[in-house]
């Protein structure tokens, strides 16, 4: 195909552009395959594609679809499809994450389809977390490589039945227990489930750390949820040298009509900034490589 590539910034990723008016489904797989191992995150930019196409071009590579049962916020369904959501259902700035890093069972793939960009604003944010873990301070590393995050969610029986998308409390400890997640009912059904989480973990091939997790939206969010593992209140001036850090190495993803984004869960954050405008439409599908990972 006549594509031709390019830095998403020169902090990271690659663009695939499309300079004729090709169909996205002829490009080499073995090539995206190739570029996704090395950086991590690929923008599609320039392809005539709506959201079947999207869905055509990420079953291509993935395998195992999510339904986001657990997950922290409500999405929307798009066109009767569990594993096509929205991410817009609230406007507000999202601090970088990993998708899911409240659980133990993460997916390892994410994809992203630009249906309807923002007039203004609405940028998603992509930042390599191995990158992130060599701006720490030698203070927060050594921090780090003794404490672990603890998240203590408290559900009454109507939330828990809605964020799991299930009914039965058996069916609730059998989730936790595969997620390695602690879990107190109450009389009334309602429950405390508590989750530790490393804030570094290793890369892929072993030879890198990688920051990578849901600390900074937490903490902007929902602050009284998270500890440390021990108990102890996460410092201020911890998440002014995080929040610094990410301001410095984010790069935007200012979405074009038809945009698609593959992102590597286990090395790539992501996040969003605040938006206004309610046209705005990106949607997310959560997912495990078909390819060797």
């Amino acid at each position: 195909m006549n594509v031709i590539t390019q830095p998403i910034s020169d902090k990271i990723g690659q663009q695939i552009i499309n300079q004729d008016n090709k169909n996205i489904l002829e490009i080499d797989p073995a090539e995206i395959i190739s570029l996704f191992k090395e950086y991590g995150v690929l923008l599609f930019r320039g392809f005539p594609n709506d959201t079947e196409r999207f869905r055509e071009f990420s079953n291509l590579f993935s395998t195992d679809f999510l339904d986001y049962a657990g997950g922290a916020f409500s999405r929307r369904v798009i066109n009767n499809d569990q594993t096509i959501l929205s991410v817009n259902d609230f406007q507000t700035e999202i601090k970088l994450h990993g998708e899911m890093y409240y659980q133990q069972n993460i997916p390892l793939m994410l994809w992203f389809f630009c249906a309807n960009p923002a007039l203004t604003d609405g940028e998603t944010t992509v930042c390599d977390g191995r990158q992130f873990f060599t701006e720490l301070s030698n203070s927060t590393k050594e921090l780090f490589s003794q404490k672990q995050l603890k998240f203590n969610f408290s559900m009454n029986k109507e939330e828990w039945q809605k964020k799991y998308k299930i009914e039965d409390i058996n069916q609730l400890e059998e989730i936790c227990k595969n997620n390695y997640t602690s879990l107190k009912i109450y009389a009334d059904k309602s429950i405390l489930i508590a989750y530790i989480c490393p804030l570094v973990i290793p890369s892929r091939c072993g030879k890198y750390q990688v920051f990578i997790n849901s600390l900074l939206p937490t903490m902007q969010l929902n602050p009284d949820i998270l500890k440390f593992n021990d108990d102890s209140e996460i410092p201020a001036e911890l998440m002014e040298e995080l929040n610094e850090i990410a301001e410095r190495i984010t790069t935007n993803i200012n979405w074009k009509k038809g945009d698609i984004l593959m992102i590597d869960n286990t090395r790539i954050m992501h996040g969003r900034r605040a938006f206004t405008d309610k046209k705005r439409e990106i949607y997310i599908r959560l997912c495990f490589p078909n390819f060797q990972f």
